[in-house]
């Protein structure tokens, strides 16, 4: 059977037609028109790899829901005008002026304006787990720049999460990268210490998606606050005591949100080898619009079951 042809005889690629019947892909889900900005809010000392990372996150982001408007404001970045590094109360205040300008417009077109009662801007922590002094700061600045603004949950817990961290783990040789093979690696733990900061609140949710770290892994996972003095050590201490020989260290961390140094002192305490943070791990950009989603009522695509 022939196929349609190109200039020089070359084969043209046709649209695949759209599958029908009960097993069909659901059509993907769009933005809907004139729906908020997505505002990643990230923590921490702004840098390129910061940014490379969040700029990742909003590029798997705006994959999952076509027609996202995706920003990045930074709780530490610069006011200044046309800063590489703009904070997110001068993102906030951006997008709304923009939502204003394009409504001024349309009146001045002539064009019927519906009144604007919603948010402008859903503000997503760039954070896998709560830490109530950086959504404090997040808070503070959706106050202060007195445009219409919704703060969504953080990312986690999510199974989504505990995969991420199994990938880490087998990429730094720490676990299987999957338990159904029959090959066993040297150096893979039988006891994880899961460290994330915030305090107490971010350990307790940490240890949901440490249980469904374990799952996959089959060995003891634990949480530690690896900005609370002695939490790290305590850890390894009963990991060990439980009959753990050999340990590593799973941040549950993306990364901006960690102290420097935080993470070579948790080793050194625990005396183990750890895998790299989440970075910008693909199911972030997901879980980022699933909150965005849940904030305004938007019907997603199951990503796995969120755990609470």
């Amino acid at each position: 059977m022939s196929s349609p042809t190109g200039p020089g005889g070359l084969p043209v690629r046709m649209p695949r037609p759209r599958q029908t019947g009960r097993h069909r892909r659901p059509e993907p889900a769009v933005a809907p028109e004139g729906a908020p900005s997505l505002v990643l809010a990230v923590p921490g000392v702004p840098s390129a790899a910061t940014r490379s990372l969040a700029e990742e996150t909003l590029s798997i982001a705006r994959s999952e829901l076509p027609g996202l408007d995706a920003r990045i404001g930074y709780l530490d970045g610069d006011d200044a005008e046309g800063s590489e590094f703009p904070t997110l109360q001068a993102v906030l205040g951006a997008v709304e002026a923009e939502r204003e300008a394009r409504a001024e417009f349309a009146r001045a077109a002539g064009q019927e304006v519906p009144k604007q009662d919603g948010p402008s801007s859903v503000v997503v922590p760039l954070l896998a787990g709560p830490d109530s002094a950086l959504l404090r700061r997040i808070r503070q600045a959706l106050m202060d720049s007195s445009a219409p603004a919704e703060l969504a949950d953080v990312l986690g817990p999510h199974p989504l999460l505990a995969e991420a961290l199994h990938v880490r783990l087998s990429e730094a040789g720490l676990a299987r990268a999957d338990r159904a093979r029959l090959f066993t690696v040297a150096t893979a733990a039988d006891g994880i210490i899961l460290g994330t900061v915030g305090g107490e609140e971010a350990v307790q949710a940490a240890g949901i998606t440490g249980m469904l770290l374990a799952a996959r892994l089959a060995v003891p996972v634990m949480a530690a606050a690896l900005d609370q003095e002695g939490s790290v050590a305590s850890v390894a201490d009963q990991l060990r005591g439980s009959g753990s020989v050999q340990l590593a260290l799973a941040p549950y961390l993306i990364g901006p949100e960690a102290a420097e140094g935080l993470l070579d002192t948790a080793c050194k305490e625990a005396d183990c080898a750890t895998a790299e943070p989440l970075g910008a791990y693909p199911a972030l950009g997901k879980l980022a619009v699933a909150q965005y989603a849940a904030a305004l009522g938007i019907a997603q695509p199951a990503q796995g079951a969120p755990v609470r």
